[in-house]
C-alpha cells in the first residue's frame, strides 16, 4: 500500500520587535518586524523578514481594497491622535492589531494572488519602488525582487543571533545602490533594521 500524506499548508505571520527609528533630529517613527514562516506554494520564499511602519500598512490596504473591490478587508488598528510612541501599551496594542489585520489577509485567495502583498512581506521595497515593480516599470521582477533580498538575508531571526554579531560588521557594509533593488540591501539580517523609506508612521 502507498500512502499518500498531503501537507497541510500554513502561513505563520509575526509582527513584534517594535523599534524606534530617526527620520531626522525632529521626526521619529515606529517600525515593525514581520516574520513569515510557511509552505505555501503562494509564496516565493519559505521564510522571510523585513521591517515596515504604520503608514506602509496604510498602503498596503489602500492598494489590496482597490484590487479586490468586492471583498470586505479587516481594518487597521486606527490611527489617533493620542498614540504615544513612549508608551508600550499604546505601541504594543497597535502591533496586535497589525498582526490581527495580515493574518486575516493571508487567509484570503484572492488577496494572496496580490503581487503587492508579496512585495510587501517579503522585500523592503519602498511604496514607489513596489508599486513600479507590479507595473512592470522596473528591469526586475516580483520574483527577482524577493529572490535579490533573500540573498542578501542570508541569516533569518531566530537562528545565529550571536554568530551574526561577529560577521554582521562585515555584512552591513556590502550596500549595492546598483542593483535597482531600492533600499534592499543592509537593512536586512534580523533584526532588521529599518527601511530608509520616507514614509509617515
Amino acid at each position: 500500500l502507498i500512502f499518500i500524506m498531503r501537507l497541510q499548508e500554513f502561513v505563520t505571520v509575526l509582527v513584534r520587535d517594535p523599534r524606534t527609528q530617526k527620520e531626522d533630529s525632529w521626526h521619529s517613527y515606529i517600525d515593525y518586524e514581520i516574520f513569515i514562516h510557511t509552505n505555501s506554494m503562494c509564496f516565493t520564499r519559505k521564510t522571510s523578514c523585513v521591517r515596515r511602519r504604520f503608514r506602509e500598512f496604510v498602503w498596503l490596504r489602500q492598494r489590496l481594497q482597490s484590487n479586490a473591490v468586492l471583498i470586505q478587508l479587516p481594518e487597521l488598528p486606527s490611527k489617533t491622535p493620542f498614540f504615544n510612541m513612549n508608551n508600550p501599551h499604546h505601541v504594543d496594542h497597535r502591533r496586535q492589531g497589525l498582526q490581527e489585520f495580515l493574518e486575516k489577509i493571508l487567509q484570503d485567495a484572492l488577496l494572496l494572488s496580490d503581487s503587492r502583498l508579496h512585495l510587501f512581506l517579503q522585500t523592503q521595497l519602498s511604496p514607489e519602488d513596489m508599486e513600479a515593480c507590479v507595473s512592470g516599470q522596473t528591469k526586475y521582477s516580483v520574483a527577482d525582487a524577493i529572490h535579490k533580498f533573500a540573498s542578501l538575508n542570508r541569516r533569518f531571526p531566530i537562528e545565529d543571533e550571536e554568530r551574526k554579531k561577529g560577521k554582521n560588521d562585515a555584512d552591513s557594509d556590502s550596500e549595492s545602490s546598483s542593483s535597482g533593488l531600492g533600499p534592499s540591501d543592509d537593512s536586512i539580517s534580523c533584526g532588521c533594521k529599518a527601511s530608509p523609506a520616507s514614509e509617515e508612521s
